[in-house]
C-alpha cells in the first residue's frame, strides 16, 4: 500500500527518530518500555551464557579449535589434529566460529567460548523481533500487543534451562539454534511481504545450519514449507514455483562443504570421522542421519538406544524425570496456545492486534515436528538437542499469552482459556520440582501457591467483571511466578560450578537414567585398568590453567573430582568413550606417571609430524589440549573407524611421519594395526602400553 493510501486507511505512519536513540529506545511510536526491556532481558541472557566460562567445553571439540589455529587445512576440514589425521564427526561450521575467535584473540577458553555466548544473545534478539513483526501487517507498526509478545518470548528463551547450558558449551548446537531463527526470522518476512528473497535468505540459513549440524537443522523445513504453500500471499504456481527456488538454494548452501571435501584427493585430507567409507555422505545419512532415528539399526547405530541421554524413546520422552527440567516447563502452555489457536481462528475469534495465522503455523510445526522426532527416536539422543525446541516454545508462549489475554478480556466464553493455560503449567511445574524434593524444597510450594493466585484472581475478576489494571497486575505477577520460576532456578544452575562438556544440563540431580552434568554427578563405574586414558584423576593443576609452554584444557578438566571424574563417561553424542575421565595433568590423570608419559612424547618426537598414534578421539583430546601437538586418534571419536589400515601405519612410520604408538582402539583395522606394531616396534621400558616404531 501506498503512504497515501495506508493514511486513508487511518494508518499513521511511524515517527522516526536519529539512529542512535532508535537503538537503545526504539522507534517514536514503540511503548516507551519497550526497548529498555529488550535490553534487560538481553543483558540477563548475556550473564547467564558468559559468567564464568573458564570451566566449560567439550574436549573433543577444544581440541579441534586449537587444532584448526595451528593449521588452516585442519581448520577448513574440521580436523581434530593440527595433523589432519582425521576429522570430527560433525561439519565444521560451528568450530570455524570458535576457530576464528581463537586465531584472533589467541586460543583460550573464553575465546572459544564467548562467541557462543554471543550466539545465544543473538538468537534471543533475534526470536523477539521475529515475534515482534510478526503482528505487523499492513504498514501498522509498533503495536504494544507485538511488544508484550516479543517479550514474553526473550524472556522464556532466555530463561531455558537447557538453552543456557549449551550457550556455554562447545557443542554446535548453539550456533545451529542462532543459524535456525534466523532463517525462521526471512521466512516470516517472506510471508509478512510477499517477496521471494526472504524465503531464499531462510533457505540460505537452514543449509548453514546443515553444516553446522547436518539434518537436524532440516526439521524446521516442513514447518517452513508448510506455512509458506499455505499463507504465502502469491498465486498457488507462484508459491510452488518459489518453494522451488529455496529447495535450490538449501541444497547449494547445505552441500558445498560437502562436495568439496568428497572429491578432494582421500591421501590429501583427513578421513571423515564418524563414517564407514571415507565420505561426508556415509556421514550424512548413517552416523548423524539414519543412526539418530534408527539407532542401532540403523546406519551409524547408537549407544544404547539412546536410552542412557535421553531415556526410552516414546510419547512421554520429554517429560521423564532426565529431560522434563530441561525443556517441558512451557509445552502444557504451548498445547493449549496451539489449540486455542486454531479454534479461535475457524470461529472468527482471532483480533486484529493478535498474531497471524502463519506465524502460528511457522512456529508451531517447528515444535510439533521437532517433539515427534526426539522422542520416537531410537538412535543416540541426548538432552541438550532439545535446545532447538527453545525458540518455537519461547514464540507459542508469547503469542499464546497476547491471544489468550485478548480472548479472555474480548469473550466470557472463552475467559477460561488464560486460566486453564495457568494452571496446567503451574501445576506441571509444581511436578517437575517435586521430582527432586531435597533440592530448593521451597520452590514447588511457591509455585503452587502462586498459579492458584493467578487461576483464582483471573476466574473471580472475569465472573464479577473487574479486569482492572490492579487486578490485571496481580494475576499477571501470580501467573509469571508460577510459569518461569522453576526454569529459572534450573536455568542459574550452570553459573554455580562447571557443566559437563559431554552432555551439558542444567538443573538438580535426577534418579531417572544417566545424567551428566548440571549439579548432578556421574554415576558410579568400575576403576579403571588401562594406562593413561583410563585412569581416574588427581587434581595436579588448577582447572583451566596451563601447563608451561602448553595450552590450557578448557572445562578444567584435570582429573576432576565430583561429577566428571567418578566411573566411566559415555563419548560424545553418545558413543562408548574411554572408561574414565581422560584429564588430568598433561595428557592424563593420575599426575606423575601421566605427566611423565606426556614428557617422553614431546622430549623424543623429533620431526616426526604426530607426537603418538591412540586408539580414540577421548585420548586424542587430551593430549592434544595438554601438549599442543598433533595426536592421531586412529578409531575416531567412536574408537571403531576404519580410519587407521595397517598399510597407512606402515607408510607414516617409514616416512617418519610417525613414531610412537600407544596400544588398544585403532578401529576395523586396529587389530591388524596394532598386531604390526606389536611384531615390529619396539615396546618402550617403563611406559606401559607405548611402542617405538623408529628404526
Amino acid at each position: 500500500m501506498t503512504a497515501t493510501a495506508l493514511r486513508a486507511a487511518g494508518h499513521r505512519a511511524p515517527r522516526s527518530r536519529p539512529l542512535l536513540a532508535r537503538v537503545f529506545l526504539g522507534d517514536a511510536d514503540d511503548p516507551r518500555w519497550a526497548r529498555p526491556a529488550l535490553w534487560a532481558v538481553l543483558a540477563v541472557a548475556f550473564v547467564l551464557y558468559a559468567w564464568g566460562l573458564s570451566g566449560n567445553a567439550n574436549e573433543y571439540y577444544a581440541a579441534t579449535v586449537l587444532s584448526g589455529t595451528q593449521s588452516w587445512k585442519a581448520f577448513f576440514f574440521g580436523a581434530l589434529d593440527a595433523g589432519s589425521f582425521i576429522t570430527v564427526d560433525k561439519p565444521p561450521l560451528a568450530l570455524w566460529v570458535m576457530g576464528l575467535s581463537a586465531r584472533i584473540f589467541g586460543y583460550s577458553t573464553w575465546s572459544m567460548l564467548l562467541p557462543q555466548a554471543l550466539a545465544g544473545v543473538a538468537a534471543v534478539g533475534l526470536v523477539y523481533s521475529a515475534v515482534r513483526r510478526a503482528f505487523d501487517v499492513a504498514g501498522r507498526t509498533g503495536r504494544a500487543a507485538g511488544h508484550v509478545a516479543a517479550l514474553v518470548a526473550a524472556v522464556v528463551m532466555t530463561l531455558t534451562p537447557i538453552t543456557v547450558a549449551i550457550n556455554r558449551d562447545n557443542n554446535p548446537d548453539t550456533v545451529l539454534v542462532l543459524l535456525l531463527v534466523a532463517a525462521a526470522w526471512f521466512c516470516l518476512e517472506a510471508l509478512r511481504t510477499g517477496r521471494l528473497r526472504p524465503l531464499l535468505l531462510a533457505a540460505f540459513f537452514v543449509g548453514l545450519g546443515f553444516n553446522a549440524k547436518m539434518l537436524q537443522a532440516y526439521l524446521v523445513v516442513p514447518a517452513f514449507a508448510l506455512a509458506y504453500l499455505v499463507c504465502a500471499r502469491a498465486t498457488w504456481p507462484r508459491r510452488i514455483g518459489h518453494l522451488l527456488a529455496a529447495g535450490g538454494v538449501l541444497v547449494v548452501s547445505s552441500g558445498w562443504w560437502m562436495v568439496v571435501a568428497d572429491l578432494w584427493p582421500e591421501d590429501s585430507r583427513p578421513y571423515i570421522g564418524g563414517s564407514t567409507d571415507n565420505t561426508v555422505w556415509d556421514l550424512v545419512v548413517g552416523y548423524n542421519g539414519l543412526g539418530r532415528i534408527f539407532g542401532e539399526g540403523g546406519a551409524g547405530g547408537g549407544f544404547g538406544g539412546g536410552r542412557g541421554f535421553g531415556g526410552e524413546s516414546g510419547a512421554g520422552r520429554l517429560f521423564n524425570d532426565i529431560l522434563a527440567g530441561q525443556i517441558s516447563w512451557l509445552l502444557p502452555f504451548c498445547v493449549v496456545a496451539l489449540v486455542f489457536a486454531v479454534l479461535a481462528r475457524r470461529r472468527g475469534l482471532t483480533s486484529g492486534d493478535g498474531p497471524p495465522g502463519a506465524a502460528w503455523l511457522m512456529w508451531g510445526g517447528w515444535l510439533v515436528v521437532h517433539a515427534v522426532v526426539f522422542s520416537f527416536s531410537s538412535g543416540t539422543f541426548h538432552p541438550y538437542y532439545t535446545t532447538a525446541m527453545a525458540p518455537a516454545v519461547a514464540a507459542l508462549c508469547g503469542m499464546g499469552v497476547v491471544a489468550m489475554w485478548q480472548a479472555y478480556r474480548a469473550s466470557r466464553s472463552w475467559a477460561w482459556v488464560l486460566p486453564t493455560a495457568v494452571a496446567v503449567t503451574g501445576a506441571w511445574s509444581f511436578v517437575v520440582l517435586r521430582r527432586t524434593p531435597d533440592w530448593a524444597p521451597w520452590l514447588a510450594w511457591v509455585v503452587l501457591g502462586a498459579t492458584l493466585v493467578a487461576v483464582g484472581v483471573l476466574a473471580l475478576a472475569r465472573v464479577r467483571a473487574l479486569v482492572t489494571v490492579r487486578v490485571t497486575a496481580v494475576a499477571l505477577a501470580a501467573a509469571v511466578i508460577g510459569g518461569l520460576a522453576g526454569p529459572a532456578a534450573y536455568a542459574v544452575t550452570p553459573l554455580q560450578s562447571p557443566i559437563n562438556g559431554t552432555n551439558p544440563t542444567a538443573g538438580p540431580a535426577t534418579g531417572g537414567g544417566m545424567r551428566f552434568g548440571g549439579q548432578g554427578g556421574m554415576p558410579g563405574g568400575g576403576q579403571s585398568s588401562r594406562g593413561w586414558r583410563d585412569q581416574q584423576g588427581g587434581d595436579d593443576q588448577p582447572a583451566g590453567t596451563a601447563q608451561p609452554d602448553r595450552p590450557a584444557r578448557p572445562n578444567g578438566q584435570n582429573g576432576q573430582t565430583g561429577q566428571d571424574a567418578q566411573g566411566g563417561q559415555p563419548g560424545q553424542d553418545g558413543q562408548p568413550g574411554a572408561t574414565g575421565q581422560p584429564g588430568g595433568g598433561r595428557g592424563g590423570p593420575g599426575g606423575g606417571g601421566n605427566d611423565a608419559m606426556a614428557d617422553y612424547l614431546v622430549a623424543n618426537q623429533g620431526n616426526a609430524t604426530w607426537l603418538v598414534a591412540v586408539g580414540s578421539a577421548r585420548e586424542a583430546s587430551a593430549l592434544i589440549l595438554s601438549t599442543g601437538k598433533p595426536v592421531i586418534a586412529m578409531g575416531g571419536f567412536t574408537g571403531s573407524d576404519p580410519a587407521m589400515t595397517v598399510e597407512r601405519l606402515q607408510s607414516l612410520v617409514s616416512s617418519g611421519q610417525l613414531r610412537y604408538v600407544m596400544s588398544g582402539g585403532g578401529g576395523r583395522g586396529g587389530s591388524e594395526a596394532m598386531t604390526w606394531v606389536q611384531e615390529n616396534c619396539t615396546a618402550v621400558e617403563g611406559q606401559d602400553g607405548l611402542y617405538d616404531c623408529a628404526g
